[in-house]
């Protein structure tokens, strides 16, 4: 059972730890000296950080993309964030890993997101709407992939089970829309609700970390999504060609805007909703899993957040620490502590700790006997 996961790391600032990560990205780069060091993405389920291996690369074990490996390390300090400073790593052993500790995944059930999704489906009041979702829903390979897929590989939610947690949070958001705006037609909004990231189960795959198929890669979730649509409905006798132009207006729109990607605009007042709806959707799970993954040691604000292009405000910090006195930064300065990153040496500009350390001994350095020279 893994005990030291990623969120508990700002506790550990200044000390070695021993703990199992998986391996989401590794890439050789150059210190301004021209010698490599390695830089990693290091994941867990309660979240991710960035590592650096400095010295010995070459007596690195072999190791990889979506590999387990056991690190002993350093938590550093770098943008006034952790920072992960390896000295010795292994791959993992078969039975030294759960997956549970490393996989995000929704905090609901799949099977009970899937039940309330085919009550969702069965409620649809159009006879033909109600016909083509419940021939995607008893499909055992969309079934299967709703139970399973994230709705993105870093986005929005970006964990197993966030594609269905976001299609039912959708449903709730257009059943609460449509009882205000009574001329919207409630089973078009829920149907693309259903469909409208349905490519997805497609476009991704998803074992261990969530990246792009080569169908993916090459058509993109919204063609793949259509494709899906056409395949269940040629299946149904004397469905309706203009209802199926109406959904897929529904899906190729939901983008809302060329530059995000969207083939077409939001041309007809159910289509137009629904892009705001998804919007606001994915943008708020971004927005929460940013404030709760976030690894910034002090101050009101956490990092930038990629798919917004802005930090963001710790809210409930900010009017607490007025209430008591003082921001976060003058109440860690009155503490006397210390929020600045180390000085970089030679190596990546700003994120190599400046303290001289002695030179370290690889994994297969351990036949010494010195006590803790190697992971074990």
């Amino acid at each position: 059972m893994k005990e030291i996961f990623v969120r508990d790391l700002p506790n550990y600032v200044k000390q070695t730890i021993t703990s199992f990560f998986l391996v989401r990205s590794k890439e050789a780069r150059q210190k301004k000296s021209g010698e490599p060091y390695l830089s990693m993405t290091l994941v867990d389920r309660s979240g991710e950080i960035e590592a650096r291996c400095w010295d010995n690369l070459a007596a690195l074990p072999a190791f990889d993309r979506d590999d387990f490996i056991k690190v002993k390390g350093a938590v550093d300090v770098f943008n006034n964030k952790p920072q992960l400073t390896v000295h010795k790593l292994r791959r993992a052993e078969e039975g030294e890993i759960e997956l549970g500790d490393y996989l995000a995944c929704s905090a609901r059930d799949p099977e009970e997101m899937f039940t309330e999704l085919a009550a969702t489906v069965a409620a649809v009041g159009d006879p033909n709407l109600r016909a083509l979702l419940e021939a995607l829903l008893a499909d055992p390979a969309i079934a299967a992939g709703l139970r399973r897929a994230p709705a993105a590989t870093s986005l929005h939610h970006a964990y197993l089970g966030g594609l269905l947690e976001h299609i039912l949070s959708l449903c709730g958001l257009c059943r609460v829309v449509a009882a205000h705006y009574v001329s919207l037609n409630l089973d078009l909004l829920m149907a693309a609700a259903v469909l409208h990231d349905l490519g997805k189960i497609r476009e991704l795959e998803y074992e261990l970390s969530a990246s792009y198929t080569t169908e993916g890669h090459l058509l993109g979730h919204i063609v793949l999504g259509l494709q899906m649509i056409a395949e269940k409905a040629a299946a149904l006798p004397g469905f309706q060609p203009r209802l199926r132009a109406v959904l897929e207006h529904l899906v190729v729109s939901h983008h809302g805007e060329y530059e995000f990607g969207s083939p077409k605009l939001p041309m007809f007042p159910e289509a137009m909703v629904f892009h705001f709806l998804d919007n606001l959707d994915s943008k708020l799970n971004s927005m929460e899993a940013q404030l709760r993954t976030d690894l910034k040691l002090s101050g009101d604000w956490t990092g930038k957040n990629a798919s917004l292009g802005r930090a963001l405000l710790r809210r409930e910090q900010y009017l607490r620490a007025e209430a008591g006195g003082g921001g976060a930064e003058a109440q860690a300065e009155a503490k006397g502590t210390d929020l600045e990153p180390a000085t970089p040496a030679d190596g990546e500009a700003g994120s190599r700790p400046a303290e001289p350390r002695a030179p370290q001994r690889t994994l297969f350095a351990a036949a010494t006997g010195e006590e803790g020279d190697h992971v074990s």
